[in-house]
């Protein structure tokens, strides 16, 4: 075998290798909305993905509302509840944007939902923490940059969009 030859079937495995290395595992959470209904909650994120460090298979998502709607919520605050939705209700929402997150921001979206499903109850106040405030914290978590005087926080398509709008990134 020749030098060249060597030197060609060499080059061809070190490139054959490098295609070989494993993609970069991630999260993305994508912030919903869904138009006012009967169903809860309005604004709420989906995570899906691999956890690099570990490998787990990421498929969750978190929404904040009342435990019970009823018109209490329009007189104060009641208890409050993280809890996720079904798939149907997710495809009938809308997507507003999406981020892609490290294991460390993962780690830290995790904890925020944790602290507010574990807030002293009541928790939920129409006015002052309900699903856009839960969506607005989780999208300063992830890095976003938010209006925290809204005037928009019992809107929460409006919201996100202008969220977005903050965030040339997004698109």
């Amino acid at each position: 075998m020749t030098r060249g030859l060597r030197f060609f079937i060499f080059s061809l495995l070190m490139l054959c290798a490098g295609l070989a290395t494993p993609a970069r595992a991630e999260v993305v959470v994508s912030f919903y909305s869904h138009d006012f209904g009967d169903r809860f909650p309005h604004a709420f994120i989906v995570m899906k993905g691999t956890v690099d460090a570990t490998g787990e298979a990421v498929d969750a998502n978190y929404g904040f509302t009342a435990v019970s709607v009823s018109p209490a919520i329009l007189l104060g605050s009641v208890k409050g509840k993280v809890e996720s939705s079904e798939a149907d209700y997710i495809a009938k929402s809308d997507r507003q944007f999406d981020v892609t997150v490290d294991d460390a921001t993962y780690a830290r979206v995790l904890a925020k939902v944790a602290e507010w499903r574990d807030r002293e109850q009541p928790s939920y106040s129409l006015n002052k923490r309900n699903c856009v405030h839960f969506v607005m914290e989780l999208a300063e978590t992830v890095g976003l940059k938010v209006d925290r005087k809204s005037k928009l926080f019992k809107k929460p398509k409006s919201f996100l969009i202008e969220v977005r709008g903050l965030n040339p990134q997004l698109g």
